[in-house]
């Protein structure tokens, strides 16, 4: 039994690291996101009615055409709030999704997470948190800001069970500032949406002079049974609704930001070892997930 569950592990893992024309290298594959979700990001793939490609058409997603028919009020929302300092960076540790990206200028400011709409958001977005409430299908919603210089390094998203909707609210129209999924780019435009699949390696950047700012959402990826839809809303449910991030206080902080806190504290504290010893530090890292793991197996 203990080699099937390792036999299904490996070949999933394989898969996704395979899966497109971008890859990892090995070493940073075995330690990322990706390779602990593979076994249930492998059965959403299965289960797509979508084909498995970095973007894909908008035809089976005419909900979406009521955000792209108000784009012009959804900007002006998003203005009002970029002027105020509203699309912002955390300055705590409670976004463990985006703290990352951070550091290299990427700022947010949420609008709903898998369906709850963000009080803050309710507040200052009555308009665009209305359109979005009135489309089932969209699991998460934020505005994004990518200022001139601003980049976001190659990454893949975790969980396969959405698919990432880009609508360009203001951007410099330029193919200066522009996503590339699995190596082809995309450059946003005022007005227009684009559909990926955001578990393809993938990584931004603004070489413009001009602020870009979207609207991204989550969407539901649409699957060919009920038992794989029910599946992936269990794990939207527990999961990735876990993952919720404040605006202002009066948004709730979901259970997996809470424990971030505590955890990067670890993660700083682990820092300082690599500055000391890399050797000592790519030991005690692979102690800690390797060891579980091993125990696991020879029990």
């Amino acid at each position: 039994m203990k080699l099937a569950i390792v036999a299904v592990f490996v070949a999933s893992t394989v898969h996704v690291h395979r899966r497109g024309r971008v890859r990892l290298g090995f070493w940073r594959q075995l330690t990322d996101h990706s390779t602990f979700m593979a076994p249930i990001n492998c059965l959403m793939y299965l289960c797509s009615r979508l084909p498995n490609r970095p973007y894909l058409p908008a035809d089976p997603f005419p909900e979406l055409k009521l955000l792209d028919e108000h784009w012009r009020e959804i900007r002006d929302e998003a203005c009002r709030l970029a002027a105020a300092g509203e699309i912002k960076a955390s300055d705590k540790f409670d976004d463990a999704g985006f703290n990352s990206f951070f550091k290299t200028g990427w700022t947010r400011f949420y609008l709903k997470w898998y369906e709850q709409v963000h009080p803050s958001a309710k507040a200052l977005c009555p308009l665009t948190t209305g359109l979005l409430q009135r489309i089932p299908s969209v699991k998460a919603a934020m505005f994004a800001a990518l200022p001139p210089g601003a980049r976001l390094v190659r990454h893949r998203d975790p969980f396969a069970g959405s698919l990432r909707y880009h609508l360009g609210l203001l951007t410099p129209n330029s193919d200066a500032c522009y996503i590339s999924v699995d190596g082809q780019d995309y450059s946003w435009r005022d007005g227009q949406s684009v559909i990926f699949d955001e578990t393809y390696l993938h990584h931004a950047e603004n070489r413009s002079d001009r602020m870009r700012i979207i609207l991204f959402c989550d969407i539901e990826r649409p699957l060919n049974n009920p038992l794989a839809r029910a599946f992936n809303r269990f794990i939207s449910r527990t999961l990735i609704r876990a993952a919720a991030a404040p605006n202002a206080d009066t948004d709730r902080t979901g259970r997996l930001n809470k424990a971030f806190a505590h955890v990067q504290q670890a993660r700083l504290a682990g820092k300082r070892i690599k500055a000391r010893s890399r050797l000592g530090y790519y030991l005690l890292k692979w102690l800690l997930f390797g060891g579980p793991l091993l125990w696991w197996f020879c029990a």
